[in-house]
């Protein structure tokens, strides 16, 4: 059960309360517009510290607040991957996160198997890998496992394999609340339209796409046009990943144009998390990630300026 405090329905009644009563003595003037998304953490903006052992996980939430002032997190299950099951570890993770306040989201999963392996067995075994982390999600307060589609085949092969498994695995999530996302992560997922396509093979409301700004490369030598792959995975999209490597002076984001895909991220109707993940060299982890929530934090300023 997630740390954070369950309402009553005898609460709800008098929070709302409050806060309807609070809206008519507030001037409508003074109140601010909802934002077109909210900015959250990606841990892997932080993999080089947590690798050396320059930090910890269980210090990521305090991080997250304290250093960026974001409110949200996503977890990388590498850099707890044999605390799935640990109940007293996970406890101690919410305990973290309330204590700052702070949302848990996610959790990235990788490393256990191939969900479109074209061997049933070992297919379903990457299914049943995945079981635990689904839990650990449903423990933490998540919404939401982000997983991959790997397989092997033909085009049609590997979208018919890797839907089974996705589809095994939501029905697994269904039960526990879960969604199941998948992340344009090399090989066909990151061709849209085949990823796009898988998401249709499934046919599942607990399964969706998790469109990473960055992660276009099908193969050393075969890179997908990033617009047009945001904009195909868009429609299924239930988390964003902003990923970002470097800078120039005007603060923008030297490989990708933000404003472009963000354009493309509100007008599907996302209006949810929006991860920081950056993974550049030039800059240290702490300014990447600072500039990064700085240049979302510009592009959402101007949404709001233009209505």
């Amino acid at each position: 059960m997630s740390a954070f405090k369950r309402l009553t329905r005898r609460d709800f009644i008098a929070t709302s309360s409050r806060a309807a009563a609070a809206a008519v003595l507030v001037p409508s003037f003074t109140r601010q517009p909802d934002p077109p998304f909210h900015i959250s953490l990606a841990q892997w903006s932080l993999h080089r510290a947590l690798q050396a052992g320059e930090m910890d996980n269980l210090d990521f939430a305090r991080v997250a607040r304290e250093d960026f002032g974001i409110e949200a997190i996503e977890y990388v299950n590498q850099f707890f991957m044999d605390r799935a099951r640990d109940r007293a570890y996970l406890a101690e993770m919410n305990q973290r996160a309330a204590d700052h306040g702070v949302y848990q989201h996610l959790i990235m999963c990788d490393g256990e198997g191939r969900l479109g392996d074209p061997d049933l067995a070992r297919r379903l075994r990457a299914v049943e890998n995945h079981y635990k982390w689904i839990d650990a999600a449903a423990e933490l307060g998540c919404a939401t496992i982000r997983v991959n589609a790997g397989s092997q085949g033909s085009y049609e092969e590997q979208a018919r394999l890797a839907a089974d498994g996705l589809r095994r695995l939501c029905e697994y999530g269904e039960a526990m609340g879960i969604n199941v996302i998948v992340e344009n992560h090399g090989g066909l997922s990151s061709n849209g339209q085949w990823l796009a396509h898988v998401m249709d093979l499934v046919d599942h409301p607990r399964c969706g796409t998790l469109p990473d700004f960055g992660n276009f490369n099908i193969s050393n030598t075969e890179r997908y046009d990033i617009y047009q792959g945001v904009s195909e995975l868009m429609p299924y999209a239930k988390a964003v990943s902003a990923k970002s490597h470097d800078f120039d002076d005007n603060g923008n984001e030297t490989e990708k144009d933000y404003r472009r895909l963000m354009r493309i991220v509100v007008d599907a109707g996302f209006d949810s998390w929006v991860g920081v993940e950056y993974e550049g060299e030039r800059l240290s982890e702490y300014d990447g990630i600072m500039a990064t929530k700085r240049l979302l934090e510009a592009v959402r300023d101007e949404m709001i300026a233009e209505g």
